[in-house]
Parts: C-alpha cells; sequence; structure tokens
C-alpha cells in the first residue's frame, strides 16, 4: 500500500507539530507539507498534490473555509476539517462540509489543546476514510423528477419516513431535505453521526434550506406530519406509538457499535410500529450502521427500502452494507431521492 500523502493546514505551529507526530507513528501515512494559513495551504496543495489535507478553519490572510471553497474549484482533494465544539465551530464545519469536505474532528477544547491527544485514533481512522473518499460524489445536478416509481398509494395509509447517514451525510441531507415537497403527509425520522452541537446546528441549517420543517428532535415530543427530526449527537432515538399518537423517545443507553445515535436503533423501534408504511433510507456513510435495521423493517411486509448509489455516496460503506442484505427494493443517486421522498409521501 502507498503511503497517504497529508498536508497540514493550521496556523498554529503547535498544531502543525502535534498533527505531524501522530503522522509520523503511523506507517501509512507520509506528511508532505505544513502550511500556516489558507493563502499558503492552497499555493502547497498545488504544488505537492497531497491525498488529503487538514485544515483549520480560522487563520488569517485566507481562513480555512475561503482556502476550501477556492480549493474544490481548481483542484479538488478530500478534506478533513480541525473543529472547535463552540455553536460557531459547529456552524463553520456544516459550511465546510457544504463546502465539500469530507469530515471533521471536533477538538476537545480551545484551538491550542494537548487534548487533542484524546482524539488522535480518531483523527487517523477519519484521515484513512477520507482518503478513499469519493470527492466527485458532490451532485450539484439538476434533479431528475422523470424515474417513476411503483409506490404505495392511498390517502389514507399511514407512512412514515427514517433515515441514517454518517460520513457525508450533512451535505447529502442538505441536497434530499430541500427538494422535498412542502406537502408530504409523513414524519421524517433521521440519524446523523455528529456529536452534540454539531446536530443542532445542522437542523437549523436544513430548516432554513428546506421547504418542510427540520428541526433537533426532542424527548417525549409528540411528532407531526410533514416535520423532519433529527436525532441530537449523543442520544438514541426511537420513535414509539401512544394512543394512536407517535412520540420521540430520547436515551442515552450504551453505543451500538460505536454510535450514538445509532441508525439501527432508529430503524428498529420503527420496526415494531403497525399500522403505517415506511421507507427507510441509507445515506452515505463509513460501516454498517442500519443494517440490521433494515432486516427487521423487512420482517414485515410493511417496508420499503432505498439505499444511495455508489455513484453519488462520499463513502460506500452503509449502503453497501444494506444492499448485501438483497433487501433493498431501490438503489438511487442522491440527486433522485429527494423526489422520491415527495412521491411516496405525496397528500
Amino acid at each position: 500500500m502507498n503511503e497517504i500523502k497529508v498536508l497540514i493546514v493550521d496556523d498554529s505551529a503547535f498544531m502543525r507539530k502535534l498533527i505531524g507526530d501522530f503522522l509520523a507513528c503511523d506507517s501509512r501515512f507520509h506528511v508532505v507539507g505544513t502550511a500556516r494559513n489558507g493563502e499558503e495551504g492552497l499555493k502547497k496543495a498545488l504544488e505537492l498534490s497531497p491525498d488529503i489535507v487538514t485544515l483549520d478553519i480560522e487563520m488569517p490572510k485566507m481562513n480555512g473555509l475561503d482556502m476550501l471553497k477556492q480549493l474544490m474549484r481548481v483542484k479538488p482533494l478530500p478534506v478533513v476539517m480541525l473543529s472547535s465544539t463552540t455553536i460557531e465551530g459547529a456552524e463553520n464545519t456544516l459550511t465546510a462540509m457544504q463546502y465539500g469536505a469530507v469530515d471533521f474532528v471536533a477538538k476537545p477544547s480551545g484551538a491550542i489543546s494537548l487534548d487533542l491527544h484524546k482524539v488522535k485514533d480518531e483523527l487517523i481512522s477519519k484521515l484513512l476514510l477520507a482518503s478513499k473518499a469519493n470527492i466527485s460524489s458532490s451532485s450539484h445536478q439538476h434533479v431528475r423528477n422523470s424515474s417513476v416509481y411503483n409506490l404505495p398509494m392511498g390517502t389514507k395509509v399511514n407512512k412514515m419516513i427514517c433515515i441514517g447517514t454518517s460520513t457525508g451525510g450533512p451535505r447529502a441531507l442538505q441536497e434530499v431535505l430541500s427538494t422535498v415537497s412542502k406537502d408530504i403527509s409523513a414524519p421524517i425520522f433521521i440519524v446523523q453521526h455528529m456529536p452534540p452541537n454539531f446536530t443542532k446546528s445542522l437542523a437549523l441549517r436544513l430548516n432554513q434550506l428546506a421547504d418542510i420543517e427540520v428541526k433537533e428532535a426532542k424527548d417525549n415530543e409528540i411528532v407531526r406530519s410533514g416535520c423532519a427530526y433529527i436525532a441530537p449527537g449523543g442520544f438514541h432515538m426511537t420513535v414509539v406509538e401512544k394512543k394512536g399518537q407517535l412520540s420521540i423517545c430520547l436515551d442515552t443507553s450504551s453505543s451500538v457499535k460505536g454510535h450514538r445515535p445509532s441508525v439501527d436503533r432508529l430503524f428498529q423501534s420503527i420496526s415494531k410500529i403497525s399500522g403505517y408504511q415506511k421507507l427507510a433510507i441509507v445515506l452515505t456513510g463509513m460501516g454498517a450502521d442500519g443494517t440490521e435495521g433494515v432486516i427487521d423493517l423487512k420482517k414485515n411486509k410493511d417496508a420499503l427500502i432505498l439505499a444511495e448509489s455508489e455513484e453519488t455516496a462520499v463513502i460506500y460503506g452503509m449502503p453497501k452494507s444494506a444492499v448485501s442484505t438483497k433487501l433493498v427494493d431501490y438503489i438511487e443517486p442522491l440527486r433522485n431521492v429527494g423526489s422520491f421522498i415527495s412521491r411516496y409521501a405525496q397528500k
């Protein structure tokens, strides 16, 4: 296996050395250069042709967001952001994902922090993952509405939709939810693997872009049709039926396969609810979260499963795992998913 060439862009000399030392201990990586700001980083990215870039956001001369925007225009590369856990940091990180960053690592505390050692393993695993990412997957293409689906129809049928996603998910969710019709007659439940703060910022951002309401879910909340609920970071989200109404339950029980929230937990809870037609969607992400939930959903004859196609998935892990069950009904590029949901849940 060839070494993965890494360019480190950060205005802190301490952080540049710390990240460099982390990667020097792993034979799979080779740091080809460092840069102190976005201007220098952009120049070195063009000169050194790294396989991947780690990028800080707050820097002098040219910040990380401006560098990322220009880099994706002239030489698209996999980029992993280093982000603070503040609300502003979360918002900037989501902007970076919109611009094309593959993933991010949240710093445990301030911009210069020895606590970064706590996320060494996460940084390395995410760099390995990002090095394999399909960065050409950003499908800023016109949504095709020509596909005709043989979907269960009927205004008297209760329906619900659940979505699971991980790496590449924020951008995927933006594309999907911004194209969903405002008059759908079903709730949407979403698990996106993200830490606290980030899911709240994600919900606020998506709510501004979508015609439907998008919000971070609350415990014991009564579900409304036509609203999308995002599981808060650090909490499992499940759905239950009480006296003919759906409500949301949040809990902090043990993570499932390293995830909390867990797509499997959401899907499995929905599989237990009767009297509804269900659409489960597995979008871009690493690993197999959601696959066991798909199997449980398919034990009854009230669920359709859709997986994002390899051509548009940033990481074709979760969708691939779902497809491997041979229980997936539809495999669609991301650009078709919003119109699929609209047709499925039309009034």
